[in-house]
Protein backbone atom coordinates (compact mmCIF):
# COMPACT_ATOMS: atom_id res chain seq x y z
CA UNK A 1 0.00 0.00 0.00
CA UNK A 2 1.52 3.32 -1.13
CA UNK A 3 1.13 6.15 1.73
CA UNK A 4 1.26 9.75 0.79
CA UNK A 5 3.63 11.97 2.29
CA UNK A 6 2.21 14.03 5.13
CA UNK A 7 1.42 17.92 4.37
CA UNK A 8 3.14 20.58 6.30
CA UNK A 9 2.27 21.36 9.44
CA UNK A 10 0.68 24.69 8.00
CA UNK A 11 -1.31 23.20 5.10
CA UNK A 12 -3.15 21.59 7.83
CA UNK A 13 -5.05 24.74 8.13
CA UNK A 14 -8.05 25.88 5.54
CA UNK A 15 -6.79 29.05 5.29
CA UNK A 16 -3.37 28.08 4.71
CA UNK A 17 -4.60 25.68 1.67
CA UNK A 18 -6.50 28.97 -0.02
CA UNK A 19 -3.63 31.50 0.41
CA UNK A 20 -1.46 29.20 -1.05
CA UNK A 21 -3.62 28.32 -3.93
CA UNK A 22 -4.52 32.19 -4.68
CA UNK A 23 -0.74 32.63 -4.46
CA UNK A 24 0.21 29.66 -6.83
CA UNK A 25 -2.84 30.60 -9.01
CA UNK A 26 -1.76 34.84 -9.55
CA UNK A 27 2.02 33.65 -9.97
CA UNK A 28 1.53 31.22 -12.05
CA UNK A 29 -0.92 32.37 -14.95
CA UNK A 30 -0.05 35.83 -14.86
CA UNK A 31 3.48 35.05 -16.08
CA UNK A 32 2.23 32.67 -18.95
CA UNK A 33 -0.29 35.37 -19.89
CA UNK A 34 2.90 37.45 -20.01
CA UNK A 35 4.82 35.43 -21.96
CA UNK A 36 1.77 34.39 -24.63
CA UNK A 37 1.38 38.63 -24.82
CA UNK A 38 5.20 38.96 -25.62
CA UNK A 39 5.43 36.46 -27.97
CA UNK A 40 2.33 37.84 -29.81
CA UNK A 41 3.88 40.77 -29.73
CA UNK A 42 6.47 39.46 -31.38
CA UNK A 43 4.97 37.91 -34.02
CA UNK A 44 2.60 40.87 -34.93
CA UNK A 45 6.02 43.69 -35.29
CA UNK A 46 7.65 41.28 -37.02
CA UNK A 47 4.41 40.74 -39.54
CA UNK A 48 4.37 44.27 -39.59
CA UNK A 49 8.02 44.47 -40.60
CA UNK A 50 7.54 41.96 -43.18
CA UNK A 51 4.54 43.77 -45.13
CA UNK A 52 6.92 46.70 -44.95
CA UNK A 53 9.53 44.89 -46.60
CA UNK A 54 7.49 43.44 -49.46
CA UNK A 55 5.82 46.97 -49.60
CA UNK A 56 9.52 47.97 -50.50
CA UNK A 57 10.60 45.19 -52.47
CA UNK A 58 7.01 46.02 -54.68
CA UNK A 59 8.31 49.64 -54.88
CA UNK A 60 11.72 49.16 -56.37
CA UNK A 61 10.06 46.32 -58.74
CA UNK A 62 8.45 49.43 -60.03
CA UNK A 63 11.51 51.55 -61.01
CA UNK A 64 13.39 48.60 -62.40
CA UNK A 65 13.90 48.24 -66.48
CA UNK A 66 15.13 45.76 -68.59
CA UNK A 67 16.41 45.93 -71.50
CA UNK A 68 18.32 44.17 -74.08
CA UNK A 69 18.94 42.18 -71.44
CA UNK A 70 20.49 44.39 -69.32
CA UNK A 71 19.10 45.95 -65.73
CA UNK A 72 18.73 49.63 -65.42
CA UNK A 73 17.97 51.86 -62.24
CA UNK A 74 17.02 55.28 -61.66
CA UNK A 75 19.81 56.83 -59.48
CA UNK A 76 17.68 58.27 -56.51
CA UNK A 77 14.85 56.10 -55.37
CA UNK A 78 11.13 57.68 -54.15
CA UNK A 79 12.28 56.10 -50.71
CA UNK A 80 14.67 58.37 -49.15
CA UNK A 81 16.25 56.41 -47.05
CA UNK A 82 17.41 53.66 -49.79
CA UNK A 83 19.32 57.47 -50.85
CA UNK A 84 20.95 58.23 -47.69
CA UNK A 85 24.41 56.05 -46.81
CA UNK A 86 23.99 53.78 -44.14
CA UNK A 87 20.89 54.91 -42.97
CA UNK A 88 19.31 51.14 -42.40
CA UNK A 89 17.51 50.73 -45.13
CA UNK A 90 19.16 48.80 -47.68
CA UNK A 91 18.26 47.33 -51.43
CA UNK A 92 19.92 44.71 -53.48
CA UNK A 93 19.70 43.25 -56.26
CA UNK A 94 21.57 39.88 -57.37
CA UNK A 95 21.35 38.53 -60.89
CA UNK A 96 22.40 34.87 -61.98
CA UNK A 97 26.38 35.37 -61.94
CA UNK A 98 26.15 34.83 -65.94
CA UNK A 99 23.85 37.28 -66.70
CA UNK A 100 25.11 40.78 -67.83
CA UNK A 101 24.56 44.21 -66.48
CA UNK A 102 24.87 47.35 -68.14
CA UNK A 103 28.15 49.46 -68.13
CA UNK A 104 27.37 52.14 -66.02
CA UNK A 105 26.60 49.59 -62.93
CA UNK A 106 29.40 47.09 -63.73
CA UNK A 107 31.49 49.87 -61.98
CA UNK A 108 29.31 50.65 -59.14
CA UNK A 109 29.49 46.70 -58.73
CA UNK A 110 32.83 46.09 -58.93
CA UNK A 111 34.13 46.82 -55.49
CA UNK A 112 32.31 43.80 -54.03
CA UNK A 113 30.82 41.76 -56.73
CA UNK A 114 34.08 40.01 -57.19
CA UNK A 115 34.10 39.14 -53.52
CA UNK A 116 30.17 38.22 -53.68
CA UNK A 117 30.67 35.71 -56.47
CA UNK A 118 33.82 34.13 -54.78
CA UNK A 119 32.50 33.58 -51.64
CA UNK A 120 29.97 31.56 -50.86
CA UNK A 121 26.83 32.17 -53.69
CA UNK A 122 23.94 33.32 -51.61
CA UNK A 123 21.63 30.97 -52.11
CA UNK A 124 20.45 28.12 -50.16
CA UNK A 125 21.58 24.65 -51.06
CA UNK A 126 21.78 24.04 -54.27
CA UNK A 127 18.57 21.99 -55.45
CA UNK A 128 18.75 18.83 -57.93
CA UNK A 129 19.30 19.24 -61.36
CA UNK A 130 20.68 22.64 -60.45
CA UNK A 131 23.92 23.24 -62.59
CA UNK A 132 25.07 26.76 -60.80
CA UNK A 133 23.18 29.09 -58.48
CA UNK A 134 25.86 31.77 -57.70
CA UNK A 135 24.80 35.05 -57.85
CA UNK A 136 26.16 38.65 -58.35
CA UNK A 137 25.38 41.93 -57.44
CA UNK A 138 23.35 43.94 -60.45
CA UNK A 139 22.44 46.62 -57.93
CA UNK A 140 22.61 48.51 -54.67
CA UNK A 141 21.17 51.46 -53.31
CA UNK A 142 22.96 54.65 -52.27
CA UNK A 143 22.11 53.58 -49.00
CA UNK A 144 24.52 50.32 -49.27
CA UNK A 145 28.07 52.71 -49.46
CA UNK A 146 30.69 52.00 -47.31
CA UNK A 147 29.01 48.81 -46.23
CA UNK A 148 30.84 45.21 -46.94
CA UNK A 149 28.57 42.50 -47.65
CA UNK A 150 31.57 40.06 -47.67
CA UNK A 151 31.51 39.44 -43.75
CA UNK A 152 27.72 39.61 -43.90
CA UNK A 153 27.71 36.74 -46.63
CA UNK A 154 30.37 34.74 -45.32
CA UNK A 155 29.11 34.98 -41.33
CA UNK A 156 25.35 33.99 -43.16
CA UNK A 157 27.45 30.63 -45.04
CA UNK A 158 29.00 29.59 -41.60
CA UNK A 159 25.43 29.85 -39.54
CA UNK A 160 21.64 29.06 -39.88
CA UNK A 161 20.99 32.30 -41.26
CA UNK A 162 21.68 33.05 -45.32
CA UNK A 163 20.41 35.80 -48.03
CA UNK A 164 17.04 33.80 -48.63
CA UNK A 165 17.10 32.72 -52.75
CA UNK A 166 12.81 32.29 -52.97
CA UNK A 167 11.31 30.64 -56.15
CA UNK A 168 10.63 32.92 -58.94
CA UNK A 169 7.43 35.11 -57.93
CA UNK A 170 7.85 33.78 -54.20
CA UNK A 171 9.21 35.54 -51.28
CA UNK A 172 11.21 34.42 -48.22
CA UNK A 173 12.08 36.57 -45.14
CA UNK A 174 15.71 35.79 -43.15
CA UNK A 175 17.43 37.10 -40.62
CA UNK A 176 21.63 38.45 -40.80
CA UNK A 177 24.06 40.53 -39.00
CA UNK A 178 25.57 43.16 -40.94
CA UNK A 179 27.98 45.77 -38.86
CA UNK A 180 27.73 43.71 -35.79
CA UNK A 181 24.00 44.40 -35.76
CA UNK A 182 21.16 41.76 -36.52
CA UNK A 183 19.17 42.99 -39.71
CA UNK A 184 15.85 41.70 -41.41
CA UNK A 185 16.20 40.47 -44.75
CA UNK A 186 13.36 40.23 -47.29
CA UNK A 187 14.30 38.36 -50.70
CA UNK A 188 11.64 38.43 -53.63
CA UNK A 189 12.46 36.40 -57.08
CA UNK A 190 10.92 38.08 -60.01
CA UNK A 191 11.95 37.25 -64.23
CA UNK A 192 11.48 40.03 -66.88
CA UNK A 193 10.89 38.14 -70.37
CA UNK A 194 11.54 40.03 -73.75
CA UNK A 195 10.55 38.84 -76.93
CA UNK A 196 13.75 38.48 -79.96
CA UNK A 197 12.67 38.31 -83.49
CA UNK A 198 15.45 35.84 -84.69
CA UNK A 199 17.83 36.98 -87.70
CA UNK A 200 16.86 34.43 -90.08
CA UNK A 201 13.42 34.93 -89.70
CA UNK A 202 12.53 32.00 -87.73
CA UNK A 203 10.13 31.86 -84.46
CA UNK A 204 10.67 34.84 -82.40
CA UNK A 205 12.71 33.95 -79.07
CA UNK A 206 11.36 34.36 -75.37
CA UNK A 207 14.58 36.27 -73.23
CA UNK A 208 14.46 35.83 -69.71
CA UNK A 209 16.17 38.11 -67.26
CA UNK A 210 15.70 36.72 -63.55
CA UNK A 211 16.23 38.85 -60.63
CA UNK A 212 16.20 38.81 -56.86
CA UNK A 213 15.58 41.93 -54.79
CA UNK A 214 16.88 42.08 -51.55
CA UNK A 215 15.34 44.44 -48.77
CA UNK A 216 17.53 45.11 -45.86
CA UNK A 217 16.16 46.60 -42.58
CA UNK A 218 18.34 47.67 -39.09
CA UNK A 219 15.93 45.61 -36.28
CA UNK A 220 16.69 48.62 -34.00
CA UNK A 221 13.06 49.87 -34.28
CA UNK A 222 11.74 46.45 -33.87
CA UNK A 223 14.04 45.19 -30.85
CA UNK A 224 13.43 48.72 -28.95
CA UNK A 225 9.46 48.33 -29.61
CA UNK A 226 9.90 44.66 -28.05
CA UNK A 227 11.74 46.12 -25.39
CA UNK A 228 9.65 48.91 -24.97
CA UNK A 229 6.76 46.46 -24.71
CA UNK A 230 8.49 44.04 -22.62
CA UNK A 231 8.87 46.71 -19.84
CA UNK A 232 5.45 48.20 -19.63
CA UNK A 233 4.18 44.48 -20.22
CA UNK A 234 6.00 43.31 -16.82
CA UNK A 235 5.47 46.78 -14.94
CA UNK A 236 1.94 46.31 -15.18
CA UNK A 237 1.79 42.81 -14.55
CA UNK A 238 3.57 43.23 -11.51
CA UNK A 239 1.25 46.06 -10.28
CA UNK A 240 -1.67 43.68 -11.61
CA UNK A 241 -0.67 40.87 -9.40
CA UNK A 242 0.15 43.18 -6.22
CA UNK A 243 -3.27 44.37 -6.99
CA UNK A 244 -5.19 40.58 -7.46
CA UNK A 245 -3.01 39.11 -4.34
CA UNK A 246 -4.69 41.90 -2.10
CA UNK A 247 -7.82 41.71 -3.52
CA UNK A 248 -7.68 37.95 -2.87
CA UNK A 249 -6.44 38.48 0.54
CA UNK A 250 -9.19 40.68 1.60
CA UNK A 251 -11.54 38.39 0.02
CA UNK A 252 -10.14 35.12 1.99
CA UNK A 253 -10.60 37.33 4.66
CA UNK A 254 -14.07 38.38 4.13
CA UNK A 255 -14.91 34.95 3.25
CA UNK A 256 -13.42 32.91 6.37
CA UNK A 257 -14.17 35.79 8.70
CA UNK A 258 -17.51 33.55 9.92
CA UNK A 259 -15.58 30.50 10.53
CA UNK A 260 -13.21 32.98 12.96
CA UNK A 261 -15.79 34.14 14.70
CA UNK A 262 -16.95 30.50 15.05
CA UNK A 263 -14.03 29.43 16.40
CA UNK A 264 -13.80 32.29 18.77
CA UNK A 265 -17.30 31.33 19.82
CA UNK A 266 -16.54 27.95 20.37
CA UNK A 267 -13.58 28.88 22.34
CA UNK A 268 -15.73 30.93 24.25
CA UNK A 269 -18.28 28.29 25.01
CA UNK A 270 -15.11 25.74 26.09
CA UNK A 271 -13.91 28.75 28.67
CA UNK A 272 -17.41 28.79 30.31
CA UNK A 273 -17.99 32.40 28.93
CA UNK A 274 -20.84 31.43 26.77
CA UNK A 275 -23.15 28.91 26.73
CA UNK A 276 -24.62 29.35 22.54
CA UNK A 277 -23.85 30.50 19.85
CA UNK A 278 -25.13 33.28 17.97
CA UNK A 279 -27.49 32.29 14.88
CA UNK A 280 -25.92 35.19 12.22
CA UNK A 281 -23.73 32.99 10.13
CA UNK A 282 -23.94 32.37 6.60
CA UNK A 283 -26.03 29.83 5.58
CA UNK A 284 -23.70 27.19 4.97
CA UNK A 285 -22.77 27.56 8.72
CA UNK A 286 -26.04 28.13 9.63
CA UNK A 287 -27.18 24.57 10.01
CA UNK A 288 -24.07 23.57 12.10
CA UNK A 289 -24.41 26.60 14.48
CA UNK A 290 -28.25 25.00 15.02
CA UNK A 291 -27.48 21.52 15.61
CA UNK A 292 -24.17 22.88 17.86
CA UNK A 293 -27.06 25.00 20.00
CA UNK A 294 -29.42 21.91 20.26
CA UNK A 295 -26.68 19.27 21.62
CA UNK A 296 -25.50 22.22 24.50
CA UNK A 297 -29.19 22.68 25.47
CA UNK A 298 -29.71 18.84 25.25
CA UNK A 299 -27.40 17.90 27.16
CA UNK A 300 -27.38 20.47 29.80
CA UNK A 301 -30.92 19.80 30.43
CA UNK A 302 -30.33 16.07 30.66
CA UNK A 303 -27.24 16.99 33.26
CA UNK A 304 -29.61 19.03 35.36
CA UNK A 305 -32.46 16.34 35.24
CA UNK A 306 -29.67 13.66 36.23
CA UNK A 307 -28.50 15.62 38.92
CA UNK A 308 -32.19 16.16 39.79
CA UNK A 309 -32.65 12.18 39.96
CA UNK A 310 -29.73 12.09 41.67
CA UNK A 311 -30.62 14.43 44.51
CA UNK A 312 -33.72 13.02 45.45
CA UNK A 313 -32.35 9.64 45.13
CA UNK A 314 -30.08 10.60 48.11
CA UNK A 315 -32.52 12.35 49.78
CA UNK A 316 -34.84 9.53 49.73
CA UNK A 317 -32.21 7.06 51.12
CA UNK A 318 -30.92 9.47 53.89
CA UNK A 319 -33.62 9.96 55.64
CA UNK A 320 -34.58 6.42 56.48
CA UNK A 321 -30.78 5.38 57.19
CA UNK A 322 -31.43 8.91 59.76
CA UNK A 323 -34.53 6.32 60.93
CA UNK A 324 -32.52 3.37 61.76
CA UNK A 325 -29.34 5.54 63.37
CA UNK A 326 -31.28 7.15 65.55
CA UNK A 327 -32.91 4.12 67.05
CA UNK A 328 -31.28 3.66 70.23
CA UNK A 329 -31.55 -0.35 70.05
CA UNK A 330 -29.43 -0.44 67.06
CA UNK A 331 -25.89 -2.55 68.13
CA UNK A 332 -22.76 -1.36 67.28
CA UNK A 333 -21.49 -3.05 64.70
CA UNK A 334 -25.19 -2.40 62.84
CA UNK A 335 -24.43 1.36 63.37
CA UNK A 336 -21.10 1.19 62.19
CA UNK A 337 -22.15 -0.27 58.72
CA UNK A 338 -25.05 2.07 58.46
CA UNK A 339 -22.49 4.95 58.37
CA UNK A 340 -20.51 2.91 55.75
CA UNK A 341 -23.61 3.04 53.41
CA UNK A 342 -23.94 6.44 54.33
CA UNK A 343 -20.42 7.47 53.09
CA UNK A 344 -20.61 5.29 50.06
CA UNK A 345 -23.50 6.75 49.02
CA UNK A 346 -22.66 10.02 49.33
CA UNK A 347 -19.33 8.97 47.22
CA UNK A 348 -21.30 7.32 44.72
CA UNK A 349 -23.36 10.90 44.24
CA UNK A 350 -20.27 12.71 43.55
CA UNK A 351 -19.05 10.79 41.26
CA UNK A 352 -22.26 10.68 39.11
CA UNK A 353 -22.33 13.99 39.67
CA UNK A 354 -19.23 15.00 38.14
CA UNK A 355 -19.27 17.13 34.56
CA UNK A 356 -16.49 15.90 33.66
CA UNK A 357 -18.11 14.33 30.19
CA UNK A 358 -19.18 17.68 28.83
CA UNK A 359 -16.07 19.33 30.41
CA UNK A 360 -15.25 20.28 26.28
CA UNK A 361 -17.86 23.16 26.59
CA UNK A 362 -17.46 24.49 30.25
CA UNK A 363 -14.58 26.31 32.17
CA UNK A 364 -13.78 28.41 34.92
CA UNK A 365 -11.13 30.49 36.08
CA UNK A 366 -9.04 28.45 38.83
CA UNK A 367 -8.44 31.75 41.17
CA UNK A 368 -12.90 31.86 41.64
CA UNK A 369 -12.47 28.74 43.44
CA UNK A 370 -9.12 29.14 44.96
CA UNK A 371 -10.21 32.81 46.41
CA UNK A 372 -13.31 31.72 48.23
CA UNK A 373 -11.53 27.98 49.74
CA UNK A 374 -8.36 30.49 50.72
CA UNK A 375 -10.52 32.52 52.39
CA UNK A 376 -12.58 30.04 54.50
CA UNK A 377 -10.25 27.53 55.19
CA UNK A 378 -8.14 29.59 57.90
CA UNK A 379 -10.74 30.63 59.88
CA UNK A 380 -12.22 26.37 60.17
CA UNK A 381 -8.36 25.58 61.15
CA UNK A 382 -7.50 29.20 63.43
CA UNK A 383 -6.27 26.27 66.07
CA UNK A 384 -3.20 26.05 66.22
CA UNK A 385 -3.83 28.94 62.94
CA UNK A 386 -3.08 27.74 58.97
CA UNK A 387 -1.55 29.90 57.20
CA UNK A 388 -2.60 29.03 52.97
CA UNK A 389 -0.15 30.77 50.61
CA UNK A 390 -1.09 31.37 46.82
CA UNK A 391 1.16 31.60 43.95
CA UNK A 392 -1.97 31.22 41.07
CA UNK A 393 -1.97 32.51 37.76
CA UNK A 394 -4.76 34.50 37.24
CA UNK A 395 -6.12 33.76 33.79
CA UNK A 396 -5.91 29.80 34.49
CA UNK A 397 -8.91 28.14 33.28
CA UNK A 398 -9.96 24.44 34.40
CA UNK A 399 -11.74 22.87 31.46
CA UNK A 400 -14.80 21.55 33.66
CA UNK A 401 -17.41 22.17 36.22
CA UNK A 402 -16.96 24.82 38.87
CA UNK A 403 -18.45 22.08 41.76
CA UNK A 404 -15.64 19.79 40.47
CA UNK A 405 -13.05 21.63 40.86
CA UNK A 406 -14.14 23.19 44.15
CA UNK A 407 -14.55 19.45 45.29
CA UNK A 408 -11.10 18.62 44.12
CA UNK A 409 -9.33 21.70 45.59
CA UNK A 410 -11.65 21.69 48.89
CA UNK A 411 -10.60 18.19 49.82
CA UNK A 412 -6.97 18.45 49.04
CA UNK A 413 -6.46 21.86 50.99
CA UNK A 414 -8.84 20.42 53.56
CA UNK A 415 -6.29 17.38 54.11
CA UNK A 416 -3.59 19.01 53.66
CA UNK A 417 -4.41 21.71 56.46
CA UNK A 418 -5.11 18.77 59.07
CA UNK A 419 -1.91 17.50 57.96
CA UNK A 420 0.20 20.75 58.10
CA UNK A 421 1.94 22.51 61.31
CA UNK A 422 1.62 25.76 59.67
CA UNK A 423 1.76 26.27 56.39
CA UNK A 424 0.08 25.40 53.10
CA UNK A 425 1.42 26.66 49.43
CA UNK A 426 -1.40 26.31 46.92
CA UNK A 427 0.48 26.61 43.03
CA UNK A 428 -1.29 26.95 40.17
CA UNK A 429 0.35 27.78 36.42
CA UNK A 430 0.27 26.69 32.78
CA UNK A 431 2.73 25.05 31.26
CA UNK A 432 2.52 24.34 27.76
CA UNK A 433 -1.10 22.88 26.85
CA UNK A 434 -1.16 21.76 30.74
CA UNK A 435 -3.30 23.31 33.61
CA UNK A 436 -1.07 22.34 36.62
CA UNK A 437 -1.72 22.67 40.40
CA UNK A 438 0.32 21.94 43.35
CA UNK A 439 -0.97 22.15 46.92
CA UNK A 440 1.89 21.26 49.52
CA UNK A 441 2.36 21.31 53.51
CA UNK A 442 4.91 21.46 55.70
CA UNK A 443 3.75 18.38 57.89
CA UNK A 444 5.27 14.94 58.41
CA UNK A 445 3.91 13.78 54.82
CA UNK A 446 2.78 10.52 53.31
CA UNK A 447 5.05 7.18 53.89
CA UNK A 448 6.47 6.36 50.15
CA UNK A 449 5.24 2.90 50.75
CA UNK A 450 2.00 4.06 50.48
CA UNK A 451 2.36 6.61 47.32
CA UNK A 452 1.36 3.87 45.06
CA UNK A 453 -1.30 2.17 47.29
CA UNK A 454 -3.76 5.02 47.71
CA UNK A 455 -4.48 5.27 43.65
CA UNK A 456 -4.43 1.58 42.89
CA UNK A 457 -7.78 0.57 41.76
CA UNK A 458 -9.98 -1.46 43.68
CA UNK A 459 -9.29 0.00 46.70
CA UNK A 460 -12.75 1.15 48.63
CA UNK A 461 -13.40 4.23 50.43
CA UNK A 462 -12.82 2.36 53.79
CA UNK A 463 -9.35 1.57 53.64
CA UNK A 464 -7.74 4.82 53.09
CA UNK A 465 -5.25 5.90 55.60
CA UNK A 466 -6.34 8.15 58.89
CA UNK A 467 -6.82 11.45 57.56
CA UNK A 468 -7.55 11.01 53.79
CA UNK A 469 -10.45 8.89 53.95
CA UNK A 470 -13.37 9.16 51.62
CA UNK A 471 -12.28 12.96 50.70
CA UNK A 472 -9.10 11.53 48.51
CA UNK A 473 -10.85 8.88 47.07
CA UNK A 474 -13.89 11.56 45.41
CA UNK A 475 -10.63 13.24 44.24
CA UNK A 476 -9.34 11.22 42.52
CA UNK A 477 -12.14 9.60 40.43
CA UNK A 478 -13.02 13.33 39.57
CA UNK A 479 -9.46 13.59 38.53
CA UNK A 480 -9.88 10.44 36.69
CA UNK A 481 -13.16 11.35 34.95
CA UNK A 482 -10.93 14.63 33.71
CA UNK A 483 -8.70 12.68 31.83
CA UNK A 484 -5.88 14.27 34.15
CA UNK A 485 -2.73 12.99 36.50
CA UNK A 486 -2.78 12.71 40.31
CA UNK A 487 0.47 12.45 41.74
CA UNK A 488 1.67 12.23 45.22
CA UNK A 489 5.11 13.11 46.50
CA UNK A 490 7.46 14.97 49.11
CA UNK A 491 7.41 18.62 49.03
CA UNK A 492 11.03 20.32 48.85
CA UNK A 493 10.21 23.58 49.66
CA UNK A 494 7.65 22.89 52.66
CA UNK A 495 8.95 19.64 53.72
CA UNK A 496 5.54 17.61 53.71
CA UNK A 497 3.21 15.93 51.35
CA UNK A 498 2.81 17.20 47.96
CA UNK A 499 -0.16 16.60 45.83
CA UNK A 500 0.04 17.35 41.90
CA UNK A 501 -2.73 17.29 39.50
CA UNK A 502 -2.13 17.54 35.66
CA UNK A 503 -5.05 18.83 33.29
CA UNK A 504 -5.24 19.33 29.77
CA UNK A 505 -6.68 23.35 28.68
Amino acid sequence: MIRLKRLPTFLHSLKARLIVSAMLLVLVLLPIVGLTLNDAFKLQVKSASLKELKAYVYSILAVTEVDNQQLFMPEVLLENQFNVIQSGLYALITIPAHQQVADKFSQQASDFDAKFVEAKPITEPVQAGSKNNARKVAWRSNSLLGIDLTEAITTAVHTSATFPLPAKGQGQFSEIELNGEPHLVYGFSASFETRQAADDGSKEKVLRFPITVYIIKDQSDYLQQVKEFNQHLWRWLMILMLALISIQMLWLWWTLKPLTRLQKELAAIENGKAEHLNDNYPTELSALAKQLNTLLNTEQNQRKRYRNALADLAHSLKTPLAVIQSQKDLSPQSFEQVSHINRIIGHQLKRAQSAAGSAWHLGIEVVEVSDKLVRNLPKIYCQPAIAITQDVDRSAVFKGDSSDLTEILGNLLDNACKAATSQVLLSVKRLESNLVIEIEDDGKGIDEALHSEIFERGIRADSYQQGHGIGLAIVRDLVDSYQGQLVVSRSKKLGGAKFELRFNC
